[in-house]
């Protein structure tokens, strides 16, 4: 039986940098977590801060590109928990390789891992938010799905085509699953996370002079417009992608 007093959401990639965030900012706003990520050590750590916090902590520990065990994960949180109100498709892998060096193998997998993945957590949540009478779908994207990245970014063409991907899934996907569920994406711009750090603090001054609010982006920037697309009420925004960059950029 679904517990209506329950909040839920799942959170991939939440085992560390803008997952975590994203899964500490929902518990303080009364959601009880799941989270799927590769790392184990990560998974513990953010999963013991939930608890600190008064809220239930679920972990799967998988490989985000396999579809299979992504429904396997969806049906073991609706047994143990009843629900999923919200999905935060936020797994993501950078590839900084050209058209002139990637493989085919490398592409495939950027693809997989950051498009694919999150069909392949949308399509057994569906059903289980429909019972429940609707629910939240957000997912990443990246300013890069706009602008196409600069030369010195951190990732190249297979990740922008990827992230533009989301956006296209995102609009899809808000006019196929209204009015019952609400679908939509952020995109975030330089953010410094353990992934980015390294790029990040060999120029942090650079790349913060480019920006207009002259700092660049921290994970619980994007964990405050994810929590607010999860929570807000009334809502009337779907198929939207809300841009997280501090204005460094302008289309």
């Amino acid at each position: 039986m679904c517990d209506l007093t329950r909040k839920v959401a799942l959170v991939t990639g939440g085992g560390r940098g803008i997952g975590r965030a994203c899964s500490l900012d929902l518990a303080k706003h009364r959601f009880d977590i799941a989270l799927v990520d590769l790392i184990e050590d990560d998974l513990a750590r953010t999963a013991g801060e939930l608890r600190a916090l008064g809220r239930a902590a679920l972990t799967f520990i998988t490989d985000v590109r396999e579809h299979g065990r992504a429904a396997e994960i969806v049906a073991d949180i609706d047994a143990q928990w009843g629900r999923i109100d919200v999905l935060f498709n936020n797994a993501g892998r950078p590839m900084p390789k050209g058209i002139e060096e990637i493989s085919e193998e490398e592409f495939d997998t950027t693809i997989d891992i950051n498009l694919k993945s999150a069909f392949n957590y949308i399509q057994p949540v569906v059903p289980v938010m429909r019972r429940n009478g609707g629910g939240r779908i957000i997912n990443m994207s990246s300013m890069n799905a706009h602008t196409g990245g600069v030369t010195s970014a951190v990732s190249r063409f297979s990740y922008t085509a990827a992230k533009a991907g989301i956006l296209g899934m995102t609009k899809a996907l808000a006019k196929e699953l209204a009015p019952e569920i609400v679908v939509n994406a952020v995109c975030p711009g330089v953010i410094k996370t353990e992934l980015s750090n390294a790029m990040i603090n060999a120029r942090e001054e650079q790349l913060a002079a480019g920006i207009s609010l002259k700092r660049v982006g921290t994970p619980q920037d994007v964990a405050s417009v994810v929590t607010f697309l999860a929570t807000s009420e009334p809502n009337f925004m779907t198929g939207q992608d809300i841009q997280i960059d501090g204005m460094q950029w302008v289309r």
